[in-house]
């Protein structure tokens, strides 16, 4: 049974946060790399046990990664939560063997985005990735075509 730390950046998220974190069940920890809050961001992740990493002005990617202490990390914004179908896939993923999930390079997950008009369906997005993962793209992982496929929907809110 392979653990997920679940990685937020942070700044100022205060009126989204709570929801993102809610939605964490199937995550071991939950690490938030906050960027210089001045609302309730650090409060609201400390309500949700959180482990907060304060990012300063020597830092890289590589170590809010190195601050997850499991071999799996599942990346995604304070203005997305995850669907129930993708609870539920996360839970499934989570009853493989260590041994088996070591063959997966990463996995990704369709995001749904809110807009004025409904929700838009994207691209596969790369976000269940292997701690040594060295491709990054911002604050999220690259997309890696060769990512296996979750069931279940990441939802991205317009609005708190």
């Amino acid at each position: 049974m392979p653990p997920i730390s679940a990685v937020l950046h942070t700044f100022n998220d205060a009126a989204r946060l709570g929801r993102a974190l809610e939605t964490l069940q199937p995550c071991d920890e939950i690490v938030v790399i906050d960027h210089g809050s001045s609302d309730a961001t650090l409060h609201i992740a400390h309500q949700h046990a959180a482990r907060i990493f304060v990012a300063g002005p020597q830092h890289t990617l590589q170590t809010p990664i190195a601050a997850a202490t499991h071999d799996w990390v599942f990346c995604l914004s304070p203005s997305e939560s995850m669907s129930e179908g993708l609870v539920a896939s996360l839970f499934e993923w989570k009853a493989y063997q260590t041994l088996e999930v070591q063959s997966i390079p990463a996995c990704s997950v369709f995001v749904r985005v809110e807009t004025q008009n409904g929700w838009l369906e994207t691209a596969p997005s790369t976000r269940l990735v292997p701690r040594h993962w060295d491709r990054w793209n911002g604050q999220l992982p690259e997309d890696d075509e060769r990512s296996m496929l979750l069931q279940g929907d990441l939802l991205r809110f317009s609005r708190p």
